[in-house]
């Protein structure tokens, strides 16, 4: 038992010795590779940086043999110690993760990309939360992902901002079927409401404040059509892509957790609606109502329901 238990708490190089199968494989590893990151999913631990340390090891397969001498001395031939500190530096600036054991699962998946690569640990540990380091470990192979669906090809949305006079419009349902009818995905955004929103003093308790505001609209929108279903998740969001569905943005999440979000107001819903466009690589962006300025070009209502094709 107490061997059990040292070996819980070895470098997970000792792990991956330990429960190392029949197959020859080489490790590399990188140990103690401390970084400064926002993470976690209490409020306390937003706006705030914390270290974590990163413990990886890899298992590769052997490459092939050059007679006698062993191993060929091509570095083409090996995977390298930048396929993880790379695929380390890829999740960290994708976005602000609330779990270390979703950072661990995805820093595996990158590095299991690599075709040499056959069975990664990752041991992550918050240095700053407590009087010792709180962290998890995971194992994860090319077989357990082998099973997983291969992904779609990307497909570009329409990002659509409505405004207030659409939402509120007898001709609401009208315009959706246009929307529909694009042939892309459609995901919807939309301005503040009429109502002001309540005021702070602090700007980052106004910041909420502001994008909750915007999610309030984007609940009175989806009151008005069974087809305008808000979604707050880039998961939520993939997903109505590639299905084809109508979704409603909720903003907070993805720009509270964009490790590069927009540097704008939160309350210019335009340039939101731009940044998420970009953030999707949408086919075309556009605003519909009543407005001097919108994000791309600006439809009234009356054009959009009398207009050709939106896409080419």
């Amino acid at each position: 038992m107490s061997s059990d238990i040292r070996l819980a708490f070895a470098h997970p190089s000792e792990r991956a010795e330990a429960t190392s199968g029949s197959e020859l494989r080489d490790r590399i590893s990188l140990r103690d590779h401390i970084r400064e990151v926002e993470i976690g999913a209490f409020q306390q631990e937003r706006g705030t940086l914390q270290r974590i340390c990163f413990n990886v090891v890899v298992e590769v397969r052997l490459p092939e043999l050059t007679g006698a001498g062993g191993v060929d001395d091509d570095v083409d031939k090996i995977l390298s110690y930048d396929t993880i500190t790379e695929a380390i530096d890829r999740e960290l600036q994708a976005e602000r993760l609330n779990l270390l054991e979703t950072l661990a699962a995805r820093v595996a998946e990158d590095i299991l990309a690599d075709p040499r690569a056959a069975r990664v640990f990752v041991r992550i540990e918050k240095l700053d939360r407590g009087p010792g380091a709180l962290g998890v470990e995971i194992v994860r192979d090319r077989e357990m992902l082998s099973g997983a669906t291969t992904p779609a090809e990307d497909v570009a949305p329409l990002v659509v901002l409505l405004g207030n006079d659409v939402i509120g419009s007898s001709a609401l349902p009208q315009a959706l079927d246009v929307l529909e009818g694009s042939g892309a995905p459609v995901i919807l955004c939309v301005p503040l409401g009429q109502a002001d929103a309540p005021q702070a003093a602090h700007p980052a308790a106004q910041r909420r404040i502001d994008l909750l505001a915007l999610e309030q609209n984007a609940w009175v929108l989806a009151a008005r059509d069974r087809r305008c279903v808000v979604v707050e998740t880039r998961t939520e969001l993939d997903w109505a892509i590639k299905h084809d569905r109508m979704s409603v943005w909720a903003p907070s999440k993805l720009v509270l957790d964009a490790t590069d979000g927009p540097e704008a107001d939160t309350r210019d819903a335009v340039a939101l609606a731009v940044w998420l466009a970009e953030e999707f690589n949408a086919a075309r962006v556009f605003s519909v109502g009543e407005m001097k300025q919108g994000a791309g070009d600006v439809l009234s209502l009356s054009d959009l329901l009398a207009s050709g094709p939106l896409l080419g």
